[in-house]
């Protein structure tokens, strides 16, 4: 799909960003892209990131929230599973350490952790959230339900609790990766199967790769299922 010429082939890492009603705004994930991906989106505040998990795909953007936390003057809430991160504290201290401070007239990125564990809902600002913990392959990554949001991405499958965790969501947000089965993602037709059993009023099959053009795919999905694209804006009941 690199040579195409719909506009919706062009496809960058996986992300998010949700805007409440009462104006918190999530960011899920921080992918490579993270800044181009703001400064598309128009986005110029971040109260709080939840991560999936630590993979280089979904968190090698998290530089980029300097600007973020810059602009607000204090550290980023960041939430996730506890694995994930501790791994990031590890990889990525001078985010997280307060004795690391940067030269005068310089300035760091700066975020607050917080492991949290899965089935517990917690809130941030004025929404519930929820981490579900999903199969990815031999890991274990974190899904989210945010109010009537679900967002999963990078699940091999979603047990029987993950489905009931989400039932009732009005908008699915969930991985399709190939057609083709995969050790740890799910296929396109795995995740229509999953989505059906979910029920949301809306599904986005998103990470999906140069090997699935939009057009094709969407051509193919039933009613209620559509592939996601860069810059897509989604009103969740």
């Amino acid at each position: 799909m690199c040579r195409s010429t719909d506009s919706r082939d062009k496809r960058t890492r996986v992300g998010a960003l949700v805007e409440t009603n009462g104006g918190t705004h999530i960011l899920i994930d921080t992918p490579p892209e993270l800044r181009l991906q703001l400064i598309a989106a128009g986005a110029s505040r971040v109260d709080a990131i939840l991560f999936t998990h630590d993979h280089a795909d979904h968190v090698h953007g998290i530089d980029d929230i300097r600007a973020l936390s810059d602009r607000g003057d204090v550290p980023i809430d960041m939430y996730g599973p506890p694995d994930s991160i501790a791994r990031l504290v590890n990889r990525f201290a001078y985010i997280f350490d307060d004795s690391i401070r940067p030269l005068p007239g310089t300035s760091k990125p700066e975020g607050r952790a917080h492991p949290i564990p899965a089935g517990k809902t917690f809130r941030i600002g004025d929404v519930n959230v929820m981490p579900v913990s999903v199969p990815h392959g031999p890991a274990t990554v974190y899904a989210y339900r945010i109010g009537n949001l679900g967002y999963i991405t990078d699940a091999k499958e979603l047990p029987e609790d993950a489905v009931r965790a989400f039932r009732g969501v009005d908008v699915l947000v969930l991985n399709a990766l190939f057609r083709t089965p995969h050790p740890t993602h799910l296929s396109v037709s795995e995740a229509v199967s999953a989505a059906q059993k979910i029920g949301a009023r809306q599904t986005w099959l998103t990470h999906l790769t140069h090997r699935t053009g939009h057009a094709e795919l969407e051509a193919e999905l039933p009613p209620g299922i559509a592939p996601a694209f860069d810059g897509l804006t989604v009103q969740v009941n």
